[in-house]
């Protein structure tokens, strides 16, 4: 059994609390590491080893700062299949996923490259008599990211990447149930020239992430998980005096008009509802068929797919999900499958029962798939996590967009349809910050944001993009007059620029 290390100041250093976590084979269910949980003494020595690093960082030129970046990319690279499998046999994920999991994190590592021109500020001469403005974008100093288990290596890239172009330092804290590729990324960025000390590891739980909350030196901070911590995070932040980008819970929907095609449709779910065994925050969890007959033409092609969905190891490049992440959250999402059950929905197919011959302590289970679920039920209104599709029928068009629009989530949406009229009504109208329009998963590219709406996210500023950039800087704002220009005398009164 190995031991996981946090990542202080340019070298792994052992955790001292005394304080472990376990980190498991999900599809063996063995116990294959052990975790340190740090301390606030670990976190604060963390922000002292950022602290000091950021002032020379940031006084690197942006464009030094991207070639840092663009190393990385190459190093990633080159180990991008280890890695894949290193984050599949914490995660449980296939290797396939995997990679593409490092991929999107490596997209906007390719974004965040673009700092030289990301951060260039405004000028306009002569706005007054005499008078220049200019406006230039500086660091915050230190700032830190909590990700969450599903993505350990996308979710890292989308914060740090941005940030450490911004000429900030970063302090990491990984998900305690598979940080190893987080710590491997952060050991690429010094082999890519990265100073020490400006990007950190710290793992831990709830005390870790209550240090970085309360530490006056940490500036920014931005989380992924559950939105019950994300309000915590966000609400303990500000009060802190800190920026906070927090992201939450989603309830995806996909309506399917009548007119959509159906076998395209059915594609979409199985790949959107089942892929990463729908531990995804932008899983399609919620099928809309609108009015009877497309109900019927779409179940009738969703049965058999959602039972023949091949569950597998995650080395098996047949398979189309492998085992959820903990036995803790594969006993979550059955007690929601049972739950269902209960409230009255309808289950056509039950995975619960699905054993893996010769991994029968595996955390694996089979597909699911409920129908005449309706807006009351718990399976509806909260995220279950797993692979764990519902059907909720719709009269007409105007009560599937009501239902995406009345759920307290707005991560995503989707409608398939042929009309391009619906299409452009829903985008348009429905409450949720990123639409797919015959896409099923409408998880932007890096030159755009990602962010939810309601209680998807926390804050006012989304995740990569522009908005990144804007996130880990603060706008300063020049008004100047040199000598030799015109002399109006003491002025009393607001300044018009007349």
């Amino acid at each position: 059994m190995s031991d996981i290390a946090h990542f202080i100041d340019g070298r792994r250093v052992p955790g001292r609390s005394g304080r472990y976590g376990d980190i498991f084979n999900p599809a063996t269910g063995a116990v294959v590491a052990q975790v340190p949980l740090a301390s606030r003494d670990k976190v604060r020595e963390a922000v002292e080893s950022a602290r000091h690093a950021q002032p020379a960082w940031a006084a690197v030129n942006p464009q030094r700062r991207a070639r840092v970046l663009l190393k990385f990319l190459e190093l990633v690279g080159r180990e991008h299949e280890s890695l894949a499998k290193l984050l599949s046999s914490e995660h449980g994920k296939t290797i396939a996923d995997a990679r593409g999991d490092i991929q999107r994190g490596l997209e906007v590592v390719e974004f965040s490259a673009g700092a030289p021109y990301l951060l260039k500020g405004a000028y306009t001469d002569a706005a007054g008599p005499g008078i220049d403005l200019y406006s230039m974008r500086q660091p915050l100093g230190v700032a830190a990211g909590v990700t969450p288990f599903n993505f350990p290596a996308m979710i890292p890239m989308w914060m740090f990447a941005p940030a450490i172009a911004c000429g900030d330092a970063f302090i990491l804290k990984p998900s305690e149930h598979d940080p190893g590729v987080p710590l491997r990324l952060a050991e690429l960025m010094m082999e890519a020239g990265l100073p020490a000390g400006v990007l950190n590891v710290v793992n831990g739980d709830r005390e870790a992430v209550d240090a970085l909350l309360d530490d006056a030196d940490v500036k920014a901070i931005a989380f992924v998980g559950s939105s019950q911590i994300a309000e915590y995070v966000y609400a303990r932040a500000c009060a802190s005096g800190k920026r906070a980008q927090c992201f939450g819970a989603a309830k995806n929907h996909m309506v399917v008009m009548p007119d959509a095609d159906m076998d395209h449709a059915v594609d979409a779910l199985i790949g959107a509802g089942y892929g990463s065994a729908g531990e995804r925050c932008m899983a399609i969890s919620v099928a809309v068929p609108v009015g009877k007959e497309a109900a019927q033409a779409l179940l009738a092609r969703l049965v058999p797919r959602v039972e023949s969905l091949k569950i597998g190891l995650p080395a098996d490049a047949s398979a189309d999900f492998g085992p959820l992440v903990t036995r803790t959250h594969l006993d979550r999402v059955k007690n929601y499958v049972a739950l269902g059950v209960e409230e009255g929905a309808k289950l056509l197919v039950d995975g619960r029962g699905f054993r893996m011959q010769g991994y029968e302590d595996g955390f694996f289970m089979g597909g699911c798939l409920f129908d005449d679920v309706t807006p009351q039920m718990r399976i509806y209104r909260e995220e279950i996590f797993g692979p764990v599709l519902s059907v909720l029928r719709a009269r007409d068009y105007e009560e599937a967009l009501a239902l995406v629009s009345a759920h307290e989530y707005g991560n995503g949406a989707a409608i398939f349809t042929r009309d391009g009229g619906a299409a452009r009504d829903f985008a348009t109208r429905a409450q949720a910050g990123m639409i797919g329009v015959n896409v099923p998963i409408p998880t932007p590219l890096a030159y755009y944001t990602f962010g939810g709406w309601k209680r998807s996210a926390f804050g006012d500023l989304n995740q990569h993009g522009e908005d990144a950039f804007r996130f880990y800087t603060k706008t300063k704002t020049v008004t100047s007059r040199w000598p030799g220009g015109v002399r109006e005398g003491a002025s009393f009164v607001m300044p018009t620029m007349s």
